[in-house]
């Protein structure tokens, strides 16, 4: 996927602050420190186009990117950090729930998981909700740089398994570290919105 231009456009909390619904849009959830920001800026070739952080729970809004002036990237709060303040913790479910039960223009919901952590009840929440409301996702496992070959296989096993994820769901591996997966998961989300793009992005 050849990026000629990626760009922060907003972040919002309410739909009256989206952008217009007139792209294409890939959404990007996950926990806190799952490497979200790192996935989205190795996707798009740009170093601090998300912001990365040693603190998880910085993100609080909806960010909104705009890729190739064709598609939207959209980074999502993460969820699930204590240290967190409740009000804060307390709005963030809604704010998501809003976004990906009302957004016309969301293709695909990018579910981000750490290769190693077994999955959270947050996690499983929010997959059975996508399926409750048949939006379309998938599996990336991040941070496998970190992780042995041997034990990359046994952890994706126990990932799947526990997730009891329907066979159609891809599963993608990923390092933003050295690109692995990259390729995989841009050919994932073309799928997607090949043809709102009439053909390509």
């Amino acid at each position: 996927m050849k990026i000629l231009s990626a760009e922060f456009v907003l972040s919002a909390k309410e739909p009256s602050h989206y952008p217009p619904a007139t792209s294409p849009e890939i959404a990007f959830a996950g926990r806190s420190n799952v490497g979200k920001s790192s996935l989205i800026n190795t996707l798009l070739n740009r170093k601090g186009l998300a912001r990365t952080s040693n603190t998880p729970g910085r993100t609080q809004e909806i960010n909104f990117f705009s890729v190739n002036d064709s598609l939207y990237f959209i980074d999502l709060p993460g969820y699930g950090y204590a240290k967190v303040p409740g009000k804060i913790r307390k709005n963030w479910g809604p704010m998501i729930e809003t976004y990906l039960s009302g957004r016309q223009t969301l293709r695909l919901v990018v579910l981000i998981l750490d290769i190693r952590r077994d999955p959270s009840e947050e996690d499983r929440q929010l997959i059975e909700w996508l399926q409750h409301y048949r939006l379309s996702f998938l599996i990336v496992l991040t941070k496998i740089d970190k992780v042995s070959r041997n034990l990359r296989g046994d952890r994706q096993r126990r990932i799947d398994a526990e997730l009891r994820l329907a066979p159609e769901t891809p599963l993608i591996v990923f390092s933003a570290k050295t690109g692995e997966g990259k390729e995989l998961l841009w050919r994932e989300i073309r799928k997607f919105t090949i043809l709102d793009n009439g053909g390509d992005l």
